[in-house]
């Protein structure tokens, strides 16, 4: 048993209270609104302020919104680490700039409080059931110490490296994702407009994505630079012939929202730089 904090019981903060607590642990939660709160208050300790779980966790967990409530939580006379003591350990599961969470790992280091960073990627189905995809970055030698505790709420643990490079991996984790969702919603407004039905569209794509692979397809290269002559020619021929079939189905497809007169910016993007989403020169 370990005795753990968790700072913000939203949708994530909670998912990994709830998870740590299943898991046998000595866990104390706090949330600014009380509220939040509530439902712990039989099942771990509910602490007064962010200092008084610093004060009693060997680990804290910090899900808070943004980079404001992160060094407001973490940082200052009230903050968890004025409260916490040396080899403790933070790990950020807060989703913010980097600059902010190299920013409390230098504070904390002033007192030999270790910070790791840990991305977590699943949505509402991964924090009700203790899943999360879970990239971390930090020392190994930190990071070991909390690893059970991550796993504890984690279907898969991957170290991405030094701190930052977990939450790196989760800005760019969601660059993929909020680009698909764009790009969902650009192609139903053609589809509407076109008098396709959209639930029949939604199925379609999701079952072809089970043999396609969907956005992270092509993401099995080492690097995103164009290819070379070292590469293998059949790989570069395949992709050349790829991205000259994705050229003109965009086309296609700019063809029938100037037809439809719908306006697609992702599309006219895209077109003319495809070639380098296959791995060509411009």
């Amino acid at each position: 048993m370990t005795a753990v904090g968790v700072i913000g019981l939203g949708e994530i903060g909670g998912g990994v209270a709830t998870a740590l607590i299943a898991a046998g642990h000595e866990v104390t939660v706090y949330d600014v609104r009380p509220e939040a709160t509530e439902r712990y208050a039989d099942r771990c300790r509910v602490a007064n302020d962010t200092a008084d779980v610093g004060k009693r966790a060997e680990a804290v967990f910090v899900a808070v919104l943004d980079d404001d409530q992160l060094r407001h939580a973490l940082t200052g006379p009230t903050g968890a680490l004025s409260a916490m003591g040396p080899g403790t350990t933070v790990v950020v599961l807060s989703t913010v700039t980097v600059g902010a969470l190299r920013y409390v790992a230098r504070v904390a280091r002033a007192t030999d409080i270790a910070v790791i960073d840990c991305g977590l990627s699943g949505g509402p189905a991964a924090a009700a059931a203790g899943r999360f995809v879970s990239m971390v970055g930090g020392e190994q030698a930190e990071m070991a110490k909390v690893a059970p505790l991550i796993e504890s709420f984690s279907s898969v643990v991957i170290p991405m490296g030094p701190l930052g490079a977990g939450m790196q991996a989760k800005l760019a984790r969601n660059v993929v994702q909020y680009g698909s969702w764009f790009a969902a919603y650009e192609a139903q407004r053609l589809a509407e407009a076109a008098g396709v039905e959209l639930q029949a569209l939604s199925k379609a794509i999701r079952e072809s994505d089970k043999m396609i692979g969907g956005p992270s397809a092509l993401m099995f290269r080492e690097t995103v630079a164009p290819f070379g002559p070292e590469d293998e020619p059949g790989l570069v021929n395949a992709m050349r012939s790829a991205a000259a079939l994705a050229r003109k189905d965009l086309r296609a497809a700019q063809a029938l929202g100037s037809d439809l007169s719908v306006e697609l910016p992702l599309v006219d993007l895209l077109e003319p730089r495809i070639g380098t989403v296959f791995g060509m020169e411009q």
